[in-house]
């Protein structure tokens, strides 16, 4: 692969439900279908020296959807944790997760929780789950802690407030993906994502394989980036 590749990579994964709807399967096999998309991207991001990832895995607007498939949703991270942790200890690689846990149903908080403490020596990659995370929300939980310090206005800067946010002591993405069509940010990093490359993509996102990673990896290192600058 030539060029040049990003530090970070954010990905929307979108089309779960409508791979499945198109195969007359319940919404649920969708998402099953799209934890395995999940591992073919991490191992596809590994091996190409990609250090950072983050997938928007629940949004805070998700919780609006029907409860069974809430419940199916957090029963299969659930088990996805149970059986990857154990190789994202042994590939180096750190789970973080972004987003207001106190919510998430107890046995998907403490599989989240264990996952971290396990992983938290990797240094291969980071890869942040973005659960329960809406954009706007983590710029108000970043402010409420200024006023909580009693900071002065002169306190309040770029760097000050990127570490206040759930990305603190990462890159920003360098490429946000999203499958499925649809092209918006959807909430998804808005303040991290401000001089990310976008690269939407029809493909749903169970059929998401590394042969799709690549070409947006390609049309990545064919962009220039100019941060605003001639």
């Amino acid at each position: 692969m030539g060029g040049h590749l990003p530090s970070h990579i954010a990905v929307i994964m979108d089309g779960n439900g409508r791979w499945a709807e198109g195969r007359g399967l319940p919404r649920t096999e969708g998402h099953r279908a799209g934890a395995e998309a999940v591992r073919r991207v991490i191992t596809g991001c590994r091996a190409a020296g990609i250090r950072h990832v983050t997938l928007y895995a629940f949004s805070s607007e998700n919780w609006g959807r029907p409860r069974k498939e809430i419940r199916h949703l957090f029963s299969l991270l659930k088990e996805f944790l149970g059986k990857e942790i154990p190789l994202m200890e042994g590939k180096g690689i750190a789970l973080n997760v972004l987003g207001d846990t106190t919510a998430l149903p107890p046995g998907a908080r403490a599989a989240v929780t264990r996952g971290i403490r396990r992983t938290s020596g990797g240094k291969g990659m980071t890869l942040n789950l973005a659960l329960n995370y809406g954009a706007r929300a983590e710029l108000v939980r970043a402010a409420r802690s200024f006023v909580s310090e009693g900071a002065s206005p002169g306190d309040v800067t770029e760097q000050s407030l990127a570490g206040r946010l759930d990305t603190a002591g990462q890159p920003d993405p360098d490429l946000l993906i999203r499958t499925g069509g649809e092209c918006r940010l959807s909430n998804f990093l808005l303040y991290q994502c401000a001089y990310a490359e976008l690269y939407f993509t029809p493909v749903l996102w169970p059929d998401f394989r590394e042969e799709h990673l690549h070409a947006a990896l390609e049309d990545y290192a064919a962009r220039s980036r100019r941060f605003g600058r001639i």
